[in-house]
């Protein structure tokens, strides 16, 4: 019997609980606990870690260069932000609003990590997302695009119920490539949520991507529907540094 439960359970792709009714069932006679306990013990044992593979199945494909949370984030770093705003941004009631999220502000005060926290956290509800910076994305699909593969490489960056695309501004997009960019924009409008970093201005937008026309027609699309955040601080790094600076001298 015990092997027949063994091989069926494996039948039905349930490993878990191949691996531990035995046990648990021991456990339940002589405890004495009903059969129906036993069974949803047994059931939410199994539920569990496919949950939890599925979750680090998704953190894998999501090219996440790191896992932080909203947890680790200094908010103290940056008096000027509504925390409060920030932590409904980890409702994702803004998927179904198919509302874009854009981080805007210098280098270093912290935009990669709030965008990849709020990444983390729709893995954790079970929404794909992926990560990936404005100048890897515009490579790949130009690159996509010589090899006669463009719809399919398109079809990636549209797919994830989140995108999170990085660093836009950071390097000038080659013009003849910034419209790669804007199809990505533009299937995603109205359709799925965009989650962007930079560290230019809307207005300086034309100049990074080389083109103030096509820069207009992007940014038409992020903002008709989007949660817009101005940061303002020093950033993390020179702010270690500084302080690092002022231990020594006062030692």
């Amino acid at each position: 019997m015990k092997e027949q439960i063994h091989e069926y359970c494996h039948r039905l792709h349930l490993p878990v609980m191949a691996e531990r009714w035995s046990a648990m069932a021991e456990y339940a006679a002589t405890h004495n606990i009903p059969y129906s306990e036993f069974l949803f013990r047994l059931l939410e044992a199994e539920i569990i870690e496919k949950q939890e593979r599925s979750i680090q199945t998704l953190i894998k494909l999501s090219k996440l260069p790191y896992r932080k949370t909203i947890d680790t984030f200094d908010f103290n770093a940056l008096p000027s932000m509504d925390e409060r705003r920030i932590r409904e941004l980890l409702t994702l009631s803004f998927i179904d609003r198919k509302e874009n999220i854009l981080f805007l502000g210098p280098p270093g005060i912290g935009k990669t990590h709030l965008a990849i926290s709020i990444g983390m956290e729709a893995i954790a509800r079970g929404y794909k997302t992926y990560f990936i910076t404005a100048h890897d994305l515009v490579t790949q699909l130009r690159k996509a695009d010589q090899e006669g593969k463009l719809e399919k490489k398109l079809r990636m960056f549209v797919k994830p119920t989140v995108l999170i695309i990085d660093e836009m501004g950071y390097l000038k997009l080659d013009p003849n490539s910034a419209h790669y960019l804007f199809q990505v924009i533009a299937r995603r409008y109205e359709h799925a949520p965009i989650i962007l970093t930079s560290n230019k201005s809307f207005g300086e937008w034309g100049e990074v991507v080389g083109d103030s026309v096509l820069a207009t027609a992007m940014l038409d699309r992020l903002l008709h529907h989007s949660i817009i955040f101005n940061l303002k601080g020093e950033s993390y790094r020179l702010r270690e540094k500084r302080l690092q600076q002022e231990k020594q001298k006062d030692q």
